[in-house]
C-alpha cells in the first residue's frame, strides 16, 4: 500500500488513520470540508508528508476533484497508482424520526452514503489490481440508538455497497471492507455525551473502555495490508466487545 486517499481525514478517526498510514510509509492524500487549520495542522504534524485537500463528500464533482489531485500527488511522489481508499467522511444528525426535516435527511445520506459511493466509483477506476478499499460505517447499524435513524440508515447503505463492491472489485484483487467503529473518544462523542455516559458505555464493553481514534486506524490499517487479502465483503466491528 503505497498511495492512499483518505476521506474526512482532518480530525478523529480520519486524522488517525492519516497519521497511521503515513508512518507505514504511505503517500497520503486526505480531504476535509471546513476547517482548514485542522487539515494544515495534520500536514505540518507529519512533516508535509501528507496532502490536504478541500472537497465536499457530498459534491460529486468536488470528489472527482480530489481524486484528481491525488492523482498528481502520487505521480510526484512516485508512488504509482492509487492502491488505497479510505471512505471514512461522514455527518451525524441526531432527532427523532418525527423532527427530521427533508435537508437534515438529504445532508446526512449525501455525505454518508452518497459521497462514499462516488468516492469509491472515482478509486475503483484508477486503483490498481490488487488495492484495498475500506468504508468507515458504525456499530449503530447493528445497536441502533433512539434519534439515529438517518444515520443509521446511511451507514447500512454503505455497508451493502460493500458487499457488492467486494463482487465488483474481487477479479481484480481488489478488497473492499467495512470497520464499524463503537464509541471512540473524539471531539464529537464528548460533544454529544456527558462523562457519565462515556463511563457507562465503558463498563459496557468487554476491555472496560472506550476506543481510540488509534485503536481504529490500527483496524484500518490491518485490512489494508498484504495479510488481509483473503478478507473481502466484510464488517468488522471494532468496539472492544461492546456488540
Amino acid at each position: 500500500m503505497r498511495a492512499a486517499v483518505v476521506t474526512g481525514g482532518s480530525r478523529g478517526i480520519g486524522r488517525a488513520v492519516v497519521e497511521r498510514l503515513v508512518g507505514d510509509g504511505a503517500t497520503v492524500v486526505f480531504s476535509y470540508t471546513a476547517d482548514e487549520r485542522a487539515a494544515e495542522e495534520v500536514v505540518a504534524s507529519l512533516g508535509g508528508r501528507a496532502t490536504a485537500v478541500r472537497a465536499d463528500a457530498a459534491d460529486v464533482e468536488q470528489v472527482e476533484r480530489l481524486f484528481a489531485r491525488a492523482d498528481e500527488v502520487f505521480a510526484a511522489a512516485g508512488a504509482g497508482p492509487l492502491s488505497a481508499l479510505v471512505n471514512n467522511a461522514g455527518v451525524i444528525a441526531h432527532a427523532p424520526i418525527e423532527e427530521v426535516t427533508p435537508q437534515v435527511y438529504d445532508r446526512v445520506m449525501a455525505v454518508n452514503a452518497r459521497g462514499a459511493y462516488f468516492a469509491l466509483r472515482a478509486a475503483a477506476r484508477r486503483m490498481a489490481d490488487g488495492g484495498r478499499i475500506v468504508n468507515i460505517s458504525t456499530t449503530g447499524t447493528a445497536w441502533p440508538s433512539p434519534g439515529e435513524s438517518v444515520y443509521a440508515a446511511s451507514k447500512a447503505a454503505l455497508e451493502q455497497l460493500t458487499r457488492v463492491a467486494s463482487r465488483e472489485l474481487g477479479r481484480r484483487g481488489i478488497t473492499v471492507n467495512c470497520v464499524s467503529p463503537g464509541a471512540t473518544d473524539t471531539d464529537l462523542l464528548r460533544a454529544g455525551a456527558s462523562p457519565e455516559v462515556l463511563a457507562t458505555v465503558a463498563h459496557m464493553t468487554a476491555l472496560g473502555r472506550v476506543g481510540t481514534p488509534a485503536d481504529i486506524a490500527a483496524v484500518v490499517a490491518l485490512l489494508l495490508g498484504p495479510d488481509a487479502g483473503w478478507l473481502t465483503g466484510q464488517n468488522l466491528c471494532a468496539d472492544g466487545g461492546l456488540v
